[in-house]
């Protein structure tokens, strides 16, 4: 070694790179000015020499082997380069140039840093992760990450033969956050972080932040450009910039919540798994879609997850489209698909808890990091997952950054938030003695709500129009009221009360559903408490449940009747809709991730003519507002018949911002003919039958009506205007009518 050498090296810097557990390399390797002399230092394990020259490959110094272990320096008596190339050669013959990864200044800002640890960098993702670049000219990746209380972190992956010794990253001052930028890594690379904790442990851990994993059972992050993706939706971001949350509330939403794994499957192309690409996906259900009338697709958890039966919910990569259908350009093009053929994209989000798995965020740098440390609110009992810290900053920021990542770069439309209840309460899911209450002694989550609120409210100013739809199973007051006003300030909640109830009531036997009728009506009695949504979602038809068309009672002909009475009144009740795929034509099996929907029952005549009542629903929604733009305000609804429990009719009425095309539903939930039947109506005039689930085009006998029926001045139920109607079986008869003013009656002097 050059004598001159040893009063220049940080000995103790180099102690620390030899035992690993060295946190800012910078300090010791690449080029550093000391009284006018320039050191330039290396460290290659196993390299025969590394040799330095100028960027034309010229101006060569070997640099002086320090020692066995692959510690490499040299001694230049004045700055002899600016910038310059690493000309390394290893044993097997092997030469490799590179720009130095220790030559460079940090990307990451104090700003940064800053804005991270108060939770108020929206951005984070652009920073955190793995992002290719170009830094003073050259082109490489920048990796980074959250690792506050590692030893020391380093960058492993194909590009250096998954080497640890060999890309140590730099510890950014006491933010917690590592950083390295490595020239030459380009996309594609595959990349994991290789954490040496505390007690010595090393871990290697997937990119929280990553872009991209490898398929399932492998789980290295995968270094992509988000950022090449040619958008084709630029009048629909505008449009949605320019919409706020009231007006998302006064439009159409009949909503088709879909598993794009079992959607369908395509064994020629796939063999392995069936999946299809995104991009095959895309063009198959814009078509059905736009077909069936549906405004807005809500897809099953799609971040990255090593299971298949979560269906998404245990995610270990919140950053990453899942792998099993594409690669991000292609879940993109999915998004472009929707939008270009005017379908909204939901997402579901799952904010409340996170998997185990090794190579996840559990233990992430060896200790609890994302999860609380108290196993009393950082573990789930019953899920066996853990949960997030919302008290930590960084946590609460690596959670509101990525909601934004998905409506921002990916262009979704609106989150679905996967299990608000299990964050709001301390106690949800644990018996006494498994949970601790709150600082005023209560069992809600205060960080939680503060958490709920920040979100809501960023993402309300930064992207008006996207929608968030909380799961909230709870009477919990105030989901979708502002958050001026002390609520949670979401868009939408889920209505499980309703679902619920309209259940338990079509799943009995029309004998027995006159006793049960304030199942069907007591939704009302809540109805514009919350901005519902009425779903029929997943959840509905798994684990023993039964299919829709499973749960009606009767035989063969009869659960296709009460299937569709039961659509055409959840149609006309107050609110959005969702409707599960597959639950549309009557789908005999209940849903597996594992098969495809059982798409050869539309061959079938009873299926393809359900799918068509369906259709026909969907199409009427949109076509009359009165269906939607008044679901939160009670103008928009009024019962015309809701306590005739002997018969199992009801009748009420749907009223838009116009005093015509006002609509009128009959339901009849008995299999049973009401002829001659009396039903009120608010009003005199024509009512014209828009969509009647007994006719024949829809399995039924075809009594239906194609003349108008003209009220009769007959008082019934309170009103002064009624109508006399033949009700079929098991049916849902709708008419449509223009709001007539009674005139005064003038009195005589």
């Amino acid at each position: 070694m050059n004598e001159k050498l040893q009063g220049y090296i940080d000995w103790i810097q180099y102690d620390e790179l030899i035992s690993q557990v060295n946190n800012y390399p910078h300090k010791l390797l690449g080029s550093h000015e000391v009284d006018g002399h320039q050191i330039i230092a290396a460290y290659r394990p196993d390299a025969e020499y590394v040799k330095v020259t100028d960027l034309n490959n010229e101006n060569p110094n070997y640099m002086d082997r320090v020692d066995d272990n692959g510690f490499f320096a040299l001694y230049l008596d004045k700055k002899v380069y600016d910038e310059y190339l690493l000309e390394i050669k290893y044993p097997d013959g092997t030469i490799i140039n590179i720009r130095d990864p220790y030559s460079f200044e940090p990307v990451i800002s104090t700003m940064d840093l800053y804005l991270f640890a108060e939770s108020n960098h929206y951005e984070i993702y652009k920073k955190l992760g793995a992002h290719p670049m170009v830094v003073d000219g050259v082109e490489g990746t920048l990796f980074s990450v959250w690792a506050p209380n590692a030893r020391r972190v380093c960058v492993v992956g194909d590009f250096n033969l998954w080497d640890g010794r060999v890309h140590p990253m730099r510890l950014l001052n006491e933010s917690g956050v590592y950083e390295l930028f490595i020239p030459g890594v380009k996309e594609g690379a595959i990349y994991k972080f290789l954490i040496r904790t505390r007690s010595g442990e090393m871990l290697y851990k997937t990119d929280p932040y990553g872009n991209c994993q490898e398929l399932r059972p492998n789980n290295a992050s995968v270094v992509v450009d988000i950022d090449k993706y040619n958008w084709k939706d630029t009048k629909w971001i505008e449009k949605r910039q320019n919409t706020d949350r009231m007006q998302c509330r006064k439009e159409a939403m009949s909503i088709y919540e879909i598993h794009l794994g079992s959607w369908k499957k395509n064994y020629d192309e796939s063999p392995e798994s069936g999946f299809m690409n995104y991009r095959e996906i895309a063009d198959q259900l814009a078509d059905y879609l736009v077909d069936m009338g549906y405004t807005h697709v809500e897809l099953m958890g799609i971040a990255e997850h090593p299971f298949d039966g979560s269906w998404g919910y245990q995610v270990t990569g919140y950053y990453a489209p899942t792998r099993r259908y594409g690669m991000p350009e292609d879940f993109m093009y999915f998004v472009d698909k929707m939008h270009e053929n005017g379908i909204s994209v939901i997402l579901d989000w799952v904010p409340a808890h996170f998997p185990k798995d090794a190579n996840g965020l559990g233990r992430f740098d060896g200790v609890p990091l994302y999860e609380h440390p108290d196993t009393r609110k950082g573990e789930h009992p019953h899920w066996g997952t853990y949960v997030f810290n919302y008290e930590k900053t960084e946590v609460a920021n690596f959670l509101l950054a990525n909601a934004l990542f998905w409506i921002e770069k990916f262009h979704i439309d609106g989150l679905r938030v996967d299990a608000v209840a299990s964050m709001l309460y301390l106690d949800y899911g644990r018996d006494n003695g498994q949970w601790v209450p709150n600082k005023f002694g209560g069992k809600e989550n205060l960080e939680v709500i503060a958490f709920l609120q920040h979100l809501n409210k960023v993402i309300s100013e930064r992207v008006p129009g996207a929608m968030m739809i909380a799961e909230e199973s709870t009477a919990w007051a105030g989901v979708t009221s502002p958050v001026e006003l002390d609520g949670l300030g979401f868009t939408f909640k889920w209505n499980m009360g309703w679902m619920n109830d309209f259940l338990e009531y079509m799943k009995l036997d029309p004998y027995f559903r006159k006793p049960n009728h304030n199942k069907l009506t007591f939704s009302m009695m809540y109805a514009y408490s919350e901005n519902f949504i009425q779903v029929l979602s997943h959840d509905e038809v798994v684990h023993g449940k039964c299919s829709m068309i499973q749960k009606m009672p009767g035989l063969y002909d009869d659960k296709f009747a009460n299937l569709k009475v039961g659509y055409g009144f959840m149609f006309g009740h107050p609110g959005k809709k969702l409707l599960f795929m597959g639950q549309d034509f009557g789908q005999w099996q209940e849903w597996s991730e594992e098969r495809s929907l059982d798409w050869h029952l539309l061959g079938e005549e009873k299926h393809a003519k359900l799918k068509d009542y369906v259709k026909a629903l969907n199409h009427m929604y949109q076509k009359y507002p009165a269906m939607y733009v008044n679901d939160y305000d009670p103008i928009g609804f009024e019962w015309m018949d809701c306590d005739n429990s002997e018969d199992s009719v009801v009748a009420f009425v749907r009223r838009g911002e116009t005093k015509k095309n006002q609509l009128l539903f009959i339901c009849n939930f008995t299999p049973i003919w009401r002829e001659e039947y009396r039903v009120a109506v608010p009003c005199k005039g024509k009512f014209t039958e828009v969509l009647n689930s007994d006719a024949t085009e829809f399995g039924g006998y075809g009594c239906t009506y194609s003349e108008p029926l003209t009220a009769e001045e007959v008082p019934c139920n309170g009103k002064d205007y009624s109508l006399v109607v033949k009700i079929p079986p098991l049916s849902t008869m709708v008419f449509k009518f223009d709001y007539v003013e009674k005139k005064a009656v003038k009195k005589k002097d």
